[in-house]
């Protein structure tokens, strides 16, 4: 069982892998996927090599039939992701057409977490600011430690968010709370990251890794195709209506009600037991 935070994984950790020379680490825990952002003396500043690092972490989840649910978090205690490192953009970054380029490169990974057919869950502590924002906001939840720091601070730097992040910006606060953020660059605490809809619950900060992972296993323990149903239809929901694949929800409800999984649930309701769901 993980104790203390991400990084001190004992033997029931599998499939301890890392990536981009040790900058993203992978683990699987009772059905739990765990990405960390292990770049602490930089507070978990991210290069191009660690975007890509987090994509083939992803991938391997993605595709591992035992993680059921992924959890992203950052290693130490300073920071969740404090950004992109910016030391690399006057070699990446410089100019609108090297900056495209970056873009191009890091957009395909980020393209693998904000579709992902799994649960994610972003475990927020310290800063986590710009491309940190992005990142935890295409996470389905955000938990955050109480001493935790939230902000945008493109303004301050001469450079334009991208589309994708504002829109997730203003699906969870709303275009007035989005402005502010982002017109001013300020910076924003826990309490009131959670007044305004940008994080889902606040924990102190010696608790967070503890009850952000039992959320995710309690997730891990139930149906996966119920939990993909619900996944698919919120995300339908939050489409435009003539935008919306009815034909995916329709599909994935069949999938559920005609699955061995419904029936063990039913059995075991009756017989007063945990149900073992197997995801079909």
């Amino acid at each position: 069982m993980l104790t203390k935070g991400p990084l001190m994984l004992d033997a029931s950790t599998k499939n301890q892998k890392s990536f981009a020379e040790g900058k993203i680490l992978k683990g699987v825990a009772d059905g739990v996927g765990i990405v960390t952002f292990n770049n602490p003396e930089k507070r978990n500043a991210m290069s191009i090599e660690m975007w890509e690092g987090v994509g083939q972490a992803l991938v391997e989840l993605r595709e591992d039939e035992q993680v059921r649910v992924v959890v992203l978090t950052g290693a130490g205690d300073k920071a969740f992701m404090s950004g992109a490192d910016i030391s690399q953009f006057e070699k990446n970054r410089h100019n609108a057409q090297a900056s495209e380029e970056y873009n191009r490169r890091s957009e395909s990974q980020r393209a693998v977490l904000a579709h992902f057919p799994k649960p994610t869950i972003a475990c927020i502590r310290g800063f986590c600011l710009g491309g940190g924002m992005q990142v935890a906001m295409s996470a389905d939840m955000r938990f955050a430690s109480d001493n935790s720091q939230f902000g945008i601070p493109a303004a301050k730097l001469g450079i334009a968010y991208g589309y994708d992040g504002l829109k997730h910006l203003v699906s969870l606060v709303g275009p007035s709370q989005a402005r502010l953020i982002m017109y001013t660059g300020m910076r924003i605490d826990a309490a009131e990251a959670l007044r305004i809809g940008l994080v889902d619950r606040v924990v102190a900060d010696e608790k967070l890794w503890d009850e952000t992972f039992e959320i995710a296993r309690t997730i891990s323990g139930n149906a996966p195709l119920s939990v993909k149903a619900s996944k698919i239809t919120i995300a339908q929901v939050l489409q435009d209506r003539n935008e919306r694949d009815m034909a995916a929800i329709k599909a994935i409800s069949t999938a559920c009600m005609d699955s061995e999984d419904f029936r063990e649930g039913r059995q075991a309701f009756m017989e007063k037991r945990q149900p073992k769901f197997r995801g079909r």
